[in-house]
């Protein structure tokens, strides 16, 4: 069955339908709400407001984009209210960037690099997320989006409300302007992040 016959069962009152939309979509949505809350608490919490007022406004949804697209949009906004609410924003985008880092080490670990190799690999890590923290808003909400290979730039342009060449610009941007505070501190050739 597709989005669009499970939306019209949802709207006649097929609560099981709604619940099949749920399914297919909560990994985005929750990764969706992660980029932008930089918490997983904060993202489960999104992702529970963002279904509940996508199924208020199933009325609203007018089919000129997919659900999914219309879902995330929904997600990101919801994930944006609350990253604004909150006092902690930036001690959770240090903490998204350990998240990631306890991965790299686990490979490092396990390629059996040396104590030192190890110890560059935090550095470069710390480097590229100072590097991301300060980026404007608009820049690393795309670059962090992006990143993730969870999204089209289609996907991305209507969850930021921007023409899909602009979010491509803005990514474009972000990883110029990482690369270049990476190279400012030393690092050679490492400027992608992710």
């Amino acid at each position: 069955m597709t989005d669009d016959e499970l939306v019209a069962q949802a709207r006649e009152g097929d609560a099981a339908a709604f619940g099949e939309l749920v399914l297919r979509h909560q990994a985005a949505v929750f990764r969706a709400a992660l980029a932008a809350t930089g918490s997983a608490s904060d993202a489960d919490d999104v992702a529970q407001e963002a279904f509940l007022l996508a199924f208020r406004r199933l009325g609203s949804f007018r089919e000129a984009s997919s659900f999914k697209t219309w879902l995330l949009s929904i997600t990101w906004n919801q994930a944006i209210n609350r990253r604004r609410a909150s006092t902690r924003w930036w001690r959770r985008m240090i903490a998204f960037g350990d998240a990631g880092s306890q991965q790299v080490g686990v490979a490092f670990a396990s390629a059996a690099y040396t104590p030192e190799q190890l110890a560059g690999a935090e550095e470069l890590r710390c480097a590229i997320g100072r590097a991301i923290a300060v980026l404007p808003r608009k820049l690393r909400d795309a670059l962090l989006l992006a990143q993730s290979g969870d999204y089209s730039y289609g996907e991305i342009a209507a969850m930021l409300g921007a023409p899909e060449g602009t979010v491509k610009w803005r990514v474009s941007e972000a990883r110029r302007q990482v690369k270049a505070a990476l190279q400012k501190q030393g690092h050679r050739e490492t400027g992608r992040p992710g």
